[in-house]
């Protein structure tokens, strides 16, 4: 079991365990010097969204910036299905977000 603890919406500390969570890498893009990523719009910064067991969502966020701190936050589904579509995640949007997209589409 690899335990990772994050902040839930309410701003308390909760943990759900990696290896049985879902996760997607960002997307990124060559601005024809660096690799951008979709997620951040940045060339240090950088994220993966997970979908734990129990059906939260939690994005880690992560930089290359000297002195930064990781954080691992949950984002409301919604959230989460605009970042899988925004970083190339359609199927997964699908899966998870049908009223979401109704929503974002509609």
């Amino acid at each position: 079991m690899d335990r990772q603890m994050f902040e839930d919406l309410e701003e308390a500390q909760k943990w759900f365990d990696k290896d049985t969570a879902e996760s997607w890498e960002e997307a990124t893009y060559f601005n024809g010097n660096n690799h951008i990523s979709k997620a951040t719009g940045s060339q240090w910064e950088h994220e993966t969204l997970f979908r734990t067991a129990k059906g939260r969502w939690v994005v880690f966020h992560r930089s290359q910036w000297q002195g930064s701190t990781d954080t691992w936050c949950e984002v409301s589904k919604a959230d989460a299905v605009k970042w899988l579509l925004a970083n190339g995640h359609e199927d997964a949007a699908e899966e998870h977000g049908e009223n979401e997209l109704a929503a974002i589409e509609g």
